[in-house]
């Protein structure tokens, strides 16, 4: 006797019923869509960081607290950093106060602080500060000369303090349209521009040559009316005038000499 095993395998029903097929377009599809629509307004914010909130065209605020957010989804969303950032300005050859030719440049440190006035006020708020502040430079480097000269009380080269205040203070007016706060602004290059760097060094070099002269030479007579008073005083000697005149005219020698002197004793009579 023979056996035969068949296996017969269960047919699956793959045809689905008008209600799963109506199910399936009207619930489950548009509720998958509504969620991932929900999910757009999930967002993120770091420290420092700032997120604008617009609809349909409409400032509707700013969200500035870090972490997990999410907002109507409707929103577009522009992240903002709120992060102190540094311009460092090209090498700018402007003229200085005098008319000198000077190359110039500075680092100014900023931040955004109206994050609505920096979205809608200006249209690129990064490209208005370099732009601003480059202007800024340029107007403080022709209000001061670059060396103090008779009748200016300061210059860009040794009023540092009150050069960099007002380069601060004039780049402050000019950004606050932006929304944005200026902590400090200062010079990081000055320097004469090659064409007449050579002469005006020369000139410096005579000028420390002709300011250290003069107060040898005050000193000089400092101390030689000092000396004429005291051998007065403590009558060590009276001279007449013509005696005054060689004493003074040798000590202001020895003095005044950038070289030793030798001593020569007289042992005549001056006579």
């Amino acid at each position: 006797m023979d056996w035969v095993i068949t296996f017969n395998p269960p047919v699956l029903e793959q045809e689905m019923s008008v209600r799963d097929v109506l199910l399936l377009v009207f619930i489950f599809i548009p509720a998958l869509a509504v969620l991932g629509f929900c999910f757009k307004g999930f967002f993120t914010l770091e420290p420092n960081e700032a997120s604008v909130l617009t609809l349909f065209g409409k400032y509707t605020g700013t969200v500035r607290e870090q972490g997990f957010w999410w907002v109507n989804p409707l929103n577009s969303k522009a992240k903002i950093s709120l992060r102190a950032r540094n311009f460092d300005s090209e090498r700018l050859k402007v003229n200085d106060k005098n008319g000198n030719p000077i190359e110039i440049s500075a680092v100014v440190v900023w931040r955004v602080e109206d994050t609505a006035q920096a979205s809608f006020d200006v249209d690129d708020f990064v490209e208005y500060i370099q732009v601003q502040s480059e202007s800024a430079i340029r107007h403080l480097a022709t209000s001061y000369p670059y060396d103090l000269t008779e009748g200016e009380t300061a210059s860009l080269r040794s009023s540092i303090e009150e050069v960099s205040e007002a380069l601060g203070n004039e780049i402050r007016e000019r950004v606050a349209a932006a929304g944005v706060s200026v902590s400090e602004a200062r010079i990081n290059h000055l320097a004469y521009a090659p064409e007449i760097a050579q002469v005006m060094l020369q000139r410096q070099q005579a000028d420390a040559i002709i300011a250290a002269r003069q107060k040898i030479v005050d000193g000089a007579v400092g101390m030689v009316e000092m000396a004429l008073e005291r051998l007065k005083d403590q009558h060590v000697v009276d001279l007449d005038e013509e005696r005054k005149a060689a004493m003074v005219s040798n000590l202001l020698t020895v003095l005044c000499s950038e070289s030793s002197t030798q001593p020569i004793v007289n042992t005549g009579s001056l006579y």
